[in-house]
């Protein structure tokens, strides 16, 4: 019974595990509320979340914000260009469901296929940007090219975020569930996808072991990722 409340004992770090990322999803979501630094709030925590599944973190707090400043600009520059597209689904989407306008199947066919496109580019957008020091352009291209040659880890990533809102449709208790790991629980398991992914990218044998020195610079991945 002593080794199971030990400090490193397996229940232990567990129930530190639980407690970070009820943790960091409270933070998100209150970094969330500007609606502006959404952007800015999930490159700081998959800059976190990627840590920990490497085993690799140090502070939570130290860490998440200093990926939420270092990427501030890129990542609210991302956010709101993803807005906008977010809008246009949308709108389309409301007008395909509620318009009296007869729309070809082509064309529907078509934008079904954009908006899957985007979807699945979305899930490795602020990873991305969390990891790799990179351009914009090529952290969008990128993540294009990586949701395109990884469909099934894609697909993976995407059903990860989606469980939690089927969750709440069906279920009421799932609510809460939702307030407290909502957010961080599905990119958590995300980044156990991702991280290997990733490594390809990166340079051989490299560790992370403090909070200073977690960005890659993919100049040479670029080329990789294009071949």
């Amino acid at each position: 019974m002593d080794k199971l409340f030990d400090i490193d004992s397996p229940f232990i770090q567990f129930l530190n595990r639980v407690a970070d990322l009820m943790i960091l999803n409270f933070l998100v979501m209150i970094c969330c509320l500007p609606v502006f630094t959404i952007g800015a709030s999930y490159t700081a925590m998959h800059y976190v979340l990627l840590k920990m599944v490497r085993k690799e973190e140090g502070y939570l707090l130290r860490g998440f914000f200093k990926s939420f400043k270092q990427n501030f600009k890129q990542a609210t520059l991302i956010w709101l260009g993803m807005l906008v597209l977010i809008a246009f689904f949308g709108v389309d989407f409301w007008i395909f469901r509620y318009s009296e306008m007869e729309f070809s199947k082509f064309f529907m066919i078509i934008f079904l296929a954009l908006a899957l496109v985007f979807a699945f580019t979305a899930v490795y957008v602020f990873p991305v940007l969390a990891r790799f020091d990179n351009s914009i352009k090529n952290i969008l291209k990128n993540s294009v090219s990586l949701a395109i040659l990884n469909p099934p880890k894609t697909i993976l990533m995407t059903v990860a975020y989606v469980l939690p809102l089927g969750l709440m449709y069906f279920f009421d208790y799932a609510w809460m569930l939702a307030f407290l790991f909502g957010i961080s629980l599905p990119a958590y398991a995300s980044a156990f996808v991702y991280s290997g992914i990733f490594k390809k990218f990166e340079p051989e044998g490299q560790t992370v072991a403090s909070d200073y020195d977690f960005s890659v610079n993919t100049e040479e991945g670029n080329e990789e990722m294009n071949e």
